[in-house]
């Protein structure tokens, strides 16, 4: 059941029900101009495009919103909610449909890449370009952390389940923003807030549950590869190319399978836009606006 949209007075964020759930959302821009889903990553939310949006409003109808489970969206009990990448995917796609919005740019980071592929496959006519900012699909950009992961999927015990807890440490997450940029180019306030949402309730529990379901992403990249391969969306991978989950070789891997990418590396880690949304922003309109 879709129920109708809740808008929340003074600022620019609303809430709608999409596979009954609260879903939280960013909004801003001119519903008139090409509309631009931005996809977050893990451990972040929404907030992480509080430096991209003010640099696109002119350009672009943006709509950030949070995953169930993340950020200020609804985070049920895993216990009685399957939280896999398939799922959140599906419940993203209805959340573009409660929204009526099917003919967009996408802009997808680390978990926002499987989530935002699954729905480009299945709606190929939905997606007018694509931004990929460390958001992977091939093999060759994947770090050498996935190694130890693919031991967890290929053997799976509760011993390792509970290893990944430390995914969810403060000064795990400080480092994740912080490596590979240059000191003092990435503000505190993204990881904080980050750390602050570790503390919900049953956060890690759902966490683990989609560190576990990870290795279908992987099964999936075949999949997503032929899609870009019959489709050809116009293509830009901006990659903080000293990330070391998803290194820069998966940056290049687009050109193999659609003409149409453009490829932009930058000096920054994993989180590239703490350290150059302003950058991004003007590749983003200078190849698609």
């Amino acid at each position: 059941m879709i129920e109708a949209k809740e808008w929340l007075e003074d600022d620019k964020v609303q809430i709608v029900k999409a596979s009954n759930l609260k879903t939280f959302y960013r909004e801003a821009g001119d519903p008139q101009k090409p509309a631009l889903i931005l996809f977050h990553g893990f451990p972040s939310a929404s907030h992480m495009f509080r430096d991209l949006i003010p640099e696109l409003v002119d350009q672009f109808y943006l709509i950030a919103p949070d995953y169930p489970g993340f950020g200020q969206s609804e985070a049920p009990d895993s216990r009685n909610f399957t939280y896999t990448f398939d799922h959140l995917a599906e419940i993203m796609e209805h959340f573009l449909e409660q929204l009526g919005i099917k003919n967009f740019y996408m802009y997808v980071f680390d978990y926002g890449a499987p989530i935002g592929f699954r729905i480009a496959v299945k709606h190929p006519d939905w997606i007018k370009g694509i931004i990929s900012q460390n958001g992977n699909v091939y093999q060759e950009g994947l770090g050498e952390k996935w190694a130890a992961r693919k031991n967890f999927w290929d053997s799976p015990t509760p011993e390792k389940r509970e290893s990944y807890r430390s995914t969810f440490a403060p000064e795990t997450i400080i480092n994740q923003y912080k490596y590979g940029t240059l000191e003092g180019s990435v503000s505190p306030d993204g990881y904080m807030l980050d750390i602050a949402y570790t503390h919900s309730k049953g956060y890690a529990d759902r966490q683990l549950d989609l560190i576990f379901d990870y290795q279908n992403n992987i099964r999936l990249y075949p999949v997503f590869q032929n899609y870009l391969k019959e489709y050809q969306p116009k293509l830009l991978a901006v990659w903080g190319k000293n990330d070391p989950s998803f290194i820069y070789p998966g940056a290049e891997a687009f050109k193999k399978d659609d003409p149409k990418t453009q490829v932009a590396l930058l000096d920054s880690g994993h989180f590239a836009l703490e350290s150059h949304a302003k950058v991004i922003a003007q590749l983003i309109k200078g190849y698609f606006c």
